[in-house]
């Protein structure tokens, strides 16, 4: 089964923001909260054009020494961010995952 967006409204401060799950139901990419819903709109565009390029996964270690990852879009803003990881072998495969989900076309409005 493919992977899906949904974008979701925080009831604390009415910001948008949204996830890319895989077709596990497993998130596999989260962004930042937005103001507006149409900018979470242009982050979920954003990761179909990004998330095919592996130059844009800035691939990083959390202070805790767990792996995630970064997708970047071409300015080097950041779009979405993994969970942190176990080992650099999940974090590739949650890579490759977005990879492979980040080009649906499905979103699911949860606002």
């Amino acid at each position: 089964m493919a992977g899906w967006f949904e974008i979701n409204k925080s009831e604390k401060n009415g910001q948008y923001s949204f996830v890319l799950k895989a077709g596990n139901s497993e998130i596999i990419l989260t962004s930042e909260q937005y103001v507006a819903k149409p900018s979470a709109e242009n982050g979920i565009e954003s990761v179909r054009t990004n998330s095919p390029n592996d130059a844009r996964y800035e691939r990083l270690t959390a202070s805790n020494d767990k792996p995630y990852f970064n997708l970047k879009a071409a300015n080097g803003q950041v779009i979405g961010t993994s969970q942190l990881y176990s080992s650099v072998e999940s974090r590739d495969k949650g890579i490759e995952s977005v990879k492979t989900n980040g080009s649906t076309q499905t979103v699911k409005d949860n606002t």
